[in-house]
């Protein structure tokens, strides 16, 4: 055992004949007798004190201790010591990911996890402490995904407190620990005629949003942050190099998401109809800072903008101009007076995405060329949202043979000729 057991009420002294004695110390009788101490990896001392009696115990806490640095799972116990929040708000203030996913997990953390447990020392997280919170967590948020969200949150910062030896184990990654599974759910598109009802249901200024985002895939931060240099009208081509997004309450330009900028095919129609929009609203410059709300400015003119000319805000847009609109269409209630409309998550914005979605791979297009339209960074992701809206090879057969019918003029003569034949 490289540490030893210190008994503080007794020292050994020579005696009268030369033979070591043990002789009471002045500390005999008063404070903790045992001193358990060894040398930690990074070469200082450590110690842990026991009471009189309690050797045994002193002397199996100094084997685990030792036996934790032959494994390589030592924690120090003072930065054991550290509570989930306290090291939380240095792993926040540490992450090299965009502003706004950086205000997201924090607002996660604060809402989620620190009331529950951010005094508890990170050394005495225990799988039980995970899963008393997981059941508190479904008491309180109903959407699966939500909680799976935070539940990673928590999860990515004790991993690093296990990287930083803090923490012996992720209790997060315990058998017995159930991550948050959202129920799995498929993307249903909208038909055309409920795109054209709720266009029509809009203030004619934001109508032709609809035409961008289901004739382009953009997503509603793309469509807020769509500059005019950025429509090739001629060349038939969006550019897709900004949104306008919401970062700690105020808006700023920013990359579409992930740093995916793209070109999208700008179809004639949609093209006639931003042609039309421009004329009736022309581009408004505005400045917004970049990235963050102290980043420097930068200035767009921009093909939407609200009433007064300023870049618009998505909850703002959504509760007074998106929502009314979707309620004429007939897809959400029209609410009670003096209340609110009610929650419609698969018809906001993003919809018309799922709708573009559709219509491509409808038309036969490949899922490699949709997710580079549609900005996803894997094709695989794609795949996986809408494989179910993929023709199956037994409906692309029937088109296959019906569109050699209608080429060879042939169309009513098909069943007699089976028939004769």
């Amino acid at each position: 055992m490289a540490g030893h057991i210190q008994d503080r009420w007794f020292k050994t002294v020579p005696g009268p004949n030369g033979k070591p004695v043990k002789v009471r110390t002045a500390r005999h009788g008063k404070g903790l007798r045992y001193r358990a101490r060894y040398v930690a990896p990074d070469g200082t001392e450590k110690s842990q004190s026991f009471p009189d009696k309690a050797k045994r115990k002193a002397e199996a806490w100094l084997a685990n201790v030792e036996a934790d640095m032959t494994r390589g799972q030592y924690v120090d116990p003072r930065a054991g010591r550290t509570t989930f929040q306290q090291y939380a708000e240095r792993w926040l203030a540490s992450l090299t990911t965009d502003a706004t996913s950086q205000a997201a997990v924090e607002g996660r953390l604060r809402r989620h996890a620190f009331p529950y447990f951010g005094s508890r020392p990170l050394a005495s997280f225990q799988p039980e402490h995970i899963r008393d919170w997981g059941k508190r967590l479904e008491d309180v948020l109903p959407v699966a995904s939500y909680r799976r969200s935070i539940f990673e949150n928590v999860s990515a910062v004790l991993n690093a407190a296990v990287d930083d030896g803090l923490l012996a184990k992720n209790p997060c990654r315990a058998r017995s620990v159930k991550a948050p599974q959202a129920a799995p759910t498929r993307v249903r598109p909208w038909t055309p005629e409920q795109v054209f009802a709720v266009r029509a249901a809009l203030p004619e200024r934001y109508r032709a949003m609809v035409d961008v985002g289901g004739g382009c895939g953009l997503r509603q931060g793309e469509v807020f942050g769509l500059a005019v240099d950025a429509v090739d009208l001629l060349g038939g081509w969006v550019h897709v190099r900004q949104q306008v997004k919401k970062v700690r309450g105020a808006l700023v330009f920013a990359p579409p998401k992930r740093g995916k900028l793209r070109d999208v095919p700008l179809d004639r129609e949609v093209g006639r109809a931003l042609a039309v929009h421009m004329r009736a609203f022309p581009p408004v410059e505005v400045t917004l800072p970049w990235l963050r709300p102290d980043g420097p400015k930068v200035t767009a003119a921009l093909v939407f903008t609200g009433l007064q000319g300023g870049a618009l805000w998505s909850n703002a847009f959504n509760d007074r101009v998106w929502k009314p609109a979707l309620a004429s269409a007939g897809l959400i209630p029209v609410p009670a007076k003096g209340e609110r409309y009610e929650a419609a998550r698969e018809h906001g914005m993003h919809a018309l995405r799922h709708f573009y979605a559709s219509v491509l791979l409808d038309a036969g297009e490949n899922i490699k060329a949709l997710s580079a339209y549609l900005g996803h960074s894997d094709p695989g992701f794609t795949l996986r949202v809408y494989t179910h809206l993929m023709p199956s090879s037994e409906e692309r057969a029937r088109r296959a043979i019906s569109a050699m019918y209608r080429a060879a003029g042939r169309t009513g003569d098909g069943p007699e000729t089976a028939q004769a034949a």
